[in-house]
């Protein structure tokens, strides 16, 4: 009899089950009222005396055998019921991912920064909430200047020093005075201006300014520099930079490009004269390099700056600049296509 419970001991320990009706059967064949535990119970009062004990614990390790196997087939059984309804038919097709957009604001902004990447600019970035000095004075316009009325500035009521910066120029100061000559770098951001919205303005936007300082840097450095990006950005070669003025670049010039008088679109941009103007661009002056700690005696450079979303109404022919900023979706989704 011993020898039946050890072979019936092995047979729990040794049995698999894949579905819960053959778990079922299992139990009722060992645990069940007219399961074999039960006659085993039955039997022990017929057992010899002196085998009693070794077969009562051989039918008691039978019953715990029994009752964990049961319970541990269940969790397998639960766990593989638990990935079937997580996962479902791995081999079945995958849903269609909806494909997401760029904002045509950062696609132009990639474009500008890896343009300029390739003749060795870095990029820089800055503070959106800046101080008077970094916006303002550092870039030569004293408190009370007249050109700070170019920029109608949004200003933090509790501190009268404390702005919305008007231009990335702030963060080329804050470069200037962390780091050496030579100096290369674009800051690309967004900026603050008090002004009306309407299809061609909006009270913030985002621009992209250059500066370069070493020794012997020239107005034809300027130039050649100026050349090179138009060619790469909007594939048109001829450029003309018209005198303008600017407080922080002397000479200043506004740079314009030839667009063409191909379209009908063409005539209305340039207003018949097929020329766009593009950019300010100028000289650094001397003063704002002895601010930032720069010898103006011995290094000079030159600055440039643009609007990122003028140039992406330009590029993508989008008239009306809100656009950008309203997230219509119908709008958005045009640029799927585009990386």
């Amino acid at each position: 009899m011993i020898d039946q419970l050890k072979k019936q001991l092995e047979e729990v320990k040794s049995f698999t089950a894949d579905s819960q009706d053959a778990i079922e059967a299992f139990r009722i064949k060992y645990l069940g009222k007219k399961g074999l535990l039960n006659d085993y119970f039955q039997e022990l009062r017929n057992i010899p005396k002196e085998e009693k004990k070794v077969f009562g614990q051989t039918v008691n390790e039978l019953k715990i055998a029994a009752t964990e196997k049961i319970q541990e087939l269940k969790n397998n059984l639960q766990d593989k019921e638990e990935v079937k309804s997580l996962y479902g038919d791995l081999t079945r097709p995958g849903e269609p991912l909806e494909l997401g957009a760029r904002h045509p604001t950062s696609l132009v902004k990639n474009q500008i920064i890896d343009i300029f990447s390739r003749i060795g600019f870095t990029v820089s970035e800055g503070p959106e909430i800046e101080d008077d000095w970094h916006n303002f004075t550092a870039l030569n316009l004293p408190e009370y200047h007249p050109a700070r009325d170019m920029q109608d500035t949004f200003f933090i009521q509790t501190d009268p020093d404390i702005l919305l910066r008007t231009h990335t120029s702030s963060v080329q100061v804050r470069y200037m005075e962390n780091h050496k000559p030579p100096i290369r770098t674009i800051s690309p951001g967004r900026v603050y201006r008090n002004e009306a919205i309407s299809a061609r303005s909006h009270c913030f936007f985002h621009q992209v300014e250059g500066l370069y300082i070493d020794k012997g840097v020239s107005f034809a450095d300027l130039k050649q520099t100026l050349q090179y990006f138009t060619t790469a950005l909007f594939g048109k070669s001829r450029i003309r930079l018209r005198p303008s003025y600017f407080p922080f670049t002397e000479p200043s010039a506004e740079v314009d490009v030839y667009w063409g008088l191909e379209t009908e679109t063409d005539y209305r941009m340039t207003k018949g004269t097929g020329w766009l103007e593009i950019m300010g661009c100028g000289m650094v002056d001397p003063n704002v390099l002895d601010n930032c700690g720069i010898d103006s005696k011995e290094y000079s450079g030159f600055a440039f700056g643009m609007g990122i979303d003028r140039i992406a109404l330009l590029l993508y022919q989008v008239s009306d600049i809100r656009l950008l900023s309203e997230n219509d979706l119908r709008f958005l989704k045009q640029f799927k296509s585009i990386l």
